[in-house]
């Protein structure tokens, strides 16, 4: 690159005004993304759409998997219900949404991987819960959640820029936020708590991680930041709920705070699938 391109701050600087910071991304991803697949200004779009849609099934999986437990617990029962309905049509619609795209065979195949690990999710959740059912969903929807992973990886291969990383990222958000629920829940089953929280703490460490990662990334539209904001505001609230006895005061208020973090990572996500579209676009 030129002396003046080189100088571009790409540090996620205060000073730049986005439509300059814009410039300066679309030079990098030239410059990083020359080597990667040659999309079309047509798929690129949809790829981004597709890790994004994709990576979301990492937290639908769990939390079908919180819901289930709730449902158990008979937390917001009839609630839990009808958002459990209603998640399994979300996986529904992104496998028919993200599959009929002529993708590569390798990304086919997890795609193929991850529908058969939530088909298997699926089945279990039909049944009335006990407590070794909670368990059998537990783990099931771990098993999702890494085929989801697996598929999500895939399609970033094919992406042309690494900067399309970052909707994944953001997504990660969103399934840490419902395990950790999920787990809360799973601590009023009288599962394994030592290995519970232990899990929920290397959780919490790595939501706090990748949302700093996120504010020091070098795409910010005040969109993004806004959304940044919110998250970090949600995340006192959420952790907040998480430090709370396991009681059923605990657990109400669990239900609540975990609906609205998701409801606030998936508009995170959004909004970097959002700037990353016009970027590559």
């Amino acid at each position: 690159m030129s002396d003046t391109s080189s100088s571009l701050p790409f540090s996620a600087s205060c000073a730049l005004r986005w439509p300059r910071r814009r410039a300066a991304l679309r030079l990098l991803v030239a410059t990083v993304g020359a080597a990667a697949l040659p999309l079309s200004a047509q798929v690129r779009p949809a790829l981004l759409t597709a890790i994004n849609r994709t990576a979301s099934l990492r937290a639908l999986a769990q939390r079908q998997a919180k819901l289930y437990a709730q449902h158990f617990l008979s937390v917001q029962s009839p609630k839990a219900q009808e958002l459990q309905a209603y998640t399994r049509q979300q996986i529904q619609a992104v496998f028919a949404d993200v599959l009929p795209h002529p993708w590569p065979a390798e990304v086919v195949q997890a795609l193929e991987q991850a529908r058969s690990q939530c088909t298997q999710l699926d089945a279990l959740l039909v049944r009335v819960p006990t407590k070794e059912l909670v368990a059998q969903v537990s783990a099931q929807a771990d098993k999702a959640l890494e085929a989801a992973q697996q598929a999500t990886l895939a399609l970033e291969k094919q992406a042309p820029a690494p900067t399309a990383r970052l909707v994944s990222l953001a997504g990660r958000l969103r399934w840490l936020s419902q395990r950790l629920a999920k787990n809360y829940y799973l601590l009023a089953t009288g599962m394994d708590a030592k290995l519970l929280r232990e899990q929920m703490a290397q959780d919490a460490v790595e939501f706090r991680q990748t949302l700093e990662s996120l504010q020091k990334a070098p795409v910010a539209t005040p969109a993004i930041r806004s959304q940044l904001e919110l998250a970090q505001g949600q995340w006192v609230f959420f952790d907040a709920a998480l430090q709370r006895p396991v009681d059923g005061r605990g657990l109400d208020a669990m239900s609540t705070a975990s609906e609205r973090m998701l409801e606030v990572m998936q508009q995170l996500a959004g909004a970097y699938e959002a700037a990353l579209k016009e970027i590559l676009g």
